[in-house]
């Protein structure tokens, strides 16, 4: 079972799952056809018998305390159930400063100490992400990342990753998996658009959450400010070989993701 597969990432590893032939199916709030009802906030209510994996897709997009109170739960009914392996999509480890990485620390504490046989994928950034952080302004496009670059991989590759693992997790039991691609800057991408890219301090970019962004959480906008000065200062531009030696492939380039995710967002293109 994969956890949140009415998400970008959960669908994604859903289909790759099934793809690779594995009788695979999803949890979600909101259930779609063939799906089964797993809502963490209602843990009365969580059913994970018959699942013999869990890929467990991080639960973000809450403060920590109930990020954290999700995963236990879901942990919790797993023991319960009978879960023969748990498969949890973490944070890349060098996103330990990130705003939002103890919640994924602390989950990884909890998987080790349940007593199930587990996996735990650090994922790096999405390209996607990168490319939706950029701003466009005057023809331009403008980042608090400076002159940084982000190691970032394409959704697509870690929804395969997360599926080989779930495939056959017996031979990744107790392995812990740092999911990195290649580094992107904002300027490869604003080249590969044909426009200038500028860079825009951390403190305006700050401002420009708060007042363009109405619609975030409380939490949300720190969790941003750390993702752009953790790239401007070059903590995120570590690769490794963990992605590519998994997929048994060289991992697709971030840069087309990040790419077409800004061009998507440029004024004047039709939704």
């Amino acid at each position: 079972m994969v956890t949140g597969a009415g998400g970008n990432l959960g669908s994604a590893a859903l289909a790759a799952l099934r793809v690779r032939g594995a009788n695979a199916t999803g949890g979600s709030r909101t259930p779609g056809e063939g799906m089964r009802r797993l809502d963490f906030d209602d843990p009365a209510d969580m059913d994970l018998t018959g699942v013999s994996t869990l890929l467990l897709v991080s639960a973000g997009y809450a403060e920590d305390d109930r990020v954290v109170g999700r995963h236990a739960a879901v942990l919790k009914a797993a023991v319960r159930d009978g879960v023969g392996h748990v498969v949890y999509t973490s944070l890349a480890g060098a996103g330990d400063h990130l705003a939002f990485a103890l919640a994924h620390r602390a989950t990884e504490r909890l998987v080790r100490a349940c007593g199930l046989p587990w996996t735990i994928l650090r994922n790096g950034l999405y390209a996607e992400l990168f490319g939706g952080l950029l701003m466009w302004a005057d023809g331009a496009v403008e980042s608090a990342f400076g002159d940084g670059a982000l190691a970032a991989v394409a959704r697509a590759d870690l929804a395969e990753a997360a599926a080989v693992v779930a495939a056959d997790p017996a031979r990744h039991e107790g392995r812990t998996y740092d999911l990195t691609g290649t580094p992107v800057s904002a300027e490869r991408v604003a080249g590969r658009l044909g426009v200038p890219h500028r860079t825009i301090g951390l403190g305006e970019y700050r401002r420009r959450i708060a007042e363009g962004m109405p619609g975030l959480l409380p939490f949300q906008p720190p969790m941003l400010v750390s993702i752009a000065t953790g790239v401007r200062h070059g903590f995120l531009d570590g690769t490794g070989p963990d992605l590519a030696g998994l997929l048994g492939r060289p991992v697709r380039d971030p840069l087309d993701a990040a790419v077409a995710t800004a061009s998507a967002a440029r004024p004047g293109t039709a939704a």
